[in-house]
Formats: C-alpha cells, sequence, structure tokens
C-alpha cells in the first residue's frame, strides 16, 4: 500500500513505465508554480507597488502605446507569413526528393541554433544602404535596415522554423493514397488541397503560428540591431523594458511587461481555443 502511494499506482497492480497520475500530476504543477507561475506573479506584485495612477499612466504612455502597437502587429504579419511559406517549406521537404535536401533541412533549424545577436548583425549588414542586398533595393526606394521592415524580416527570420517543424511531421502523416484517392474520385488539385490536406494539417498551422507569434512578440536580440530603435517609429516594446530597467525603474519595467504579458495571453487563449474547435471539429467530421 505504502509503494502504491508513493509510486502513485493503483492498487489493481498494474505496472506502468511513469509514474501514476498523482505523482505525475504533482510533479507537474510543482514544475510549473516554480518555473511559470511564481516568475509571472513577481511581476504583477512588483506592479502593484505603483498604484493605479502610475500605472496608467506608465502603460498609456504614446511612446509605450507605440512599441506595443509595432511588436505585436509585426508580430502577427511575420506570424503570418511565416504559416504561408512554412507550409510549402514542409510540403517540399516531405513530398520531394533532390540533391542537398539533408542540408535545406539543415538549415531550417539555423535559427534555433544561431545567437539573435549575430543573427540582427548579420542582417543589418546584408540590408543596409551599403549592404549586399541593401544597395540593390536601395535605387528602387526600398529601405529594410533600421525601418520598420527591417524588425518584420528579423521577425520572420526567427520564426520560420517553429511552422515548419510543427507542420513537418503532420504533412508526413499524410499518406499520398488519400490525394491519389481524391483524384480519383475527380477532385481537382486545388479541391484536393482545400478539402483535404489543409482541414487536415490547419490545427498544426495554428500551432505554428502561436509559437512564432510567441517568439516575435518577445523577440530582442536580433531585432535591436536592424530596428534603428526611433521612438515612436521602430522601437519594440522588449526595448522599452530593458530601458526602464537600465533606469533602474523596475516597476515601470514590469508595468509594460504586464500589459505585453496579458496581450500575449489572450492573444495566445484564443488561437488555441481555435485550434481545439477545429481538431473537434475535424475530429467529428472524421
Amino acid at each position: 500500500m505504502f509503494a502504491a502511494l508513493f509510486f502513485g499506482k493503483k492498487p489493481s497492480g498494474r505496472n506502468n513505465v511513469l509514474p501514476g497520475f498523482s505523482l505525475s500530476m504533482g510533479y507537474t504543477l510543482f514544475y510549473l508554480g516554480l518555473i511559470i507561475l511564481i516568475p509571472l506573479s513577481a511581476i504583477f506584485f512588483k506592479t502593484t507597488t505603483l498604484g493605479w495612477e502610475t500605472f496608467w499612466s506608465v502603460v498609456t504612455n504614446p511612446r509605450v502605446v507605440a512599441s506595443y502597437k509595432l511588436s505585436f502587429g509585426l508580430s502577427l504579419v511575420a506570424a503570418s507569413i511565416n504559416v504561408f511559406f512554412g507550409l510549402i517549406f514542409a510540403w517540399v521537404l516531405v513530398r520531394y526528393r533532390f540533391p542537398g535536401k539533408g542540408l535545406v533541412d539543415s538549415l531550417i533549424d539555423l535559427p534555433f541554433a544561431l545567437p539573435t545577436a549575430v543573427a540582427g548583425i548579420a542582417l543589418a549588414t546584408l540590408y543596409s544602404e551599403n549592404g549586399l542586398v541593401g544597395s540593390l533595393l536601395s535605387p528602387l526606394g526600398i529601405k529594410i535596415a533600421y525601418t520598420p521592415n527591417g524588425i518584420l524580416l528579423a521577425l520572420v527570420f526567427i520564426g520560420l522554423p517553429f511552422v515548419v517543424r510543427t507542420v513537418q511531421p503532420v504533412l508526413a502523416d499524410l499518406e499520398v493514397e488519400v490525394e491519389e484517392a481524391a483524384a480519383a474520385l475527380g477532385a481537382s488539385r486545388w479541391q484536393t488541397f482545400r478539402r483535404v490536406i489543409f482541414p487536415h494539417v490547419l490545427p498544426a498551422l495554428m500551432t505554428g503560428f502561436a509559437m512564432a507569434f510567441a517568439r516575435a512578440v518577445g523577440e530582442y536580440g536580433s531585432v535591436i540591431f536592424i530596428a534603428g530603435n526611433v521612438p515612436m517609429v521602430s522601437e519594440i516594446t522588449p526595448l522599452l523594458i530593458i530601458t526602464k530597467l537600465e533606469q533602474y525603474d523596475y516597476a515601470g519595467a514590469t508595468a509594460i511587461a504586464t500589459v505585453m504579458l496579458l496581450f500575449s495571453f489572450i492573444i495566445l487563449w484564443v488561437i488555441n481555443t481555435l485550434q481545439g474547435w477545429m481538431q473537434g471539429r475535424h475530429s467529428g467530421g472524421a
């Protein structure tokens, strides 16, 4: 009986590789609280030292509001771009064989391994007016580095692997015979994609979108080198938080972080709710 309680096993004698529900859930809640909930709650507690009026004046400052619009707006745009191109990348890697496929597959993970500061410096060097790519775009009136366009480029760069690696195994599980059956029944390529492939990968696309968005919202290292950091124009919210911390305004920094955290949580909650609804609808339709 003591062994059953300690290892979380039921008295039925069933042997499980992992501990039973009680011990597993207890460890999960403990780890979740220690790593996530306690640090996040510290942000809220520190913010309460400001008082409502001071808090409101900090988070509604025009410079802060502009940074919110820039950070969240470009993060949503970057995640949407990555959903489109991530699906294409995943499709090519799963369905086609070509020379250098292993190298391309490895390059997808490069933003994971590359330090963000190095990525920012590399992008700024390439897309500046004197850079290899920027010098070609500058005569056309297109400026990337030190503008919001540069921020968008950096966010797309660091978010692409999340979509590709989320969608890739789902596409790999979708057998080619399913598409052949749809074609045999008279479906066009667009009908096959819209009615067979897209519903199957949509939950994974939503997950990849959420992960890419979450990474983009909090991105700092790769952005500050290419953003220009001009207030009201190309200044992201994480930079404002760092600025507050450098000024020893910890309460002000946590106030901005609290609003950012709440907005991020709401957006991710909506995305996850839609994803769960789509999965349930897909399962019900199946």
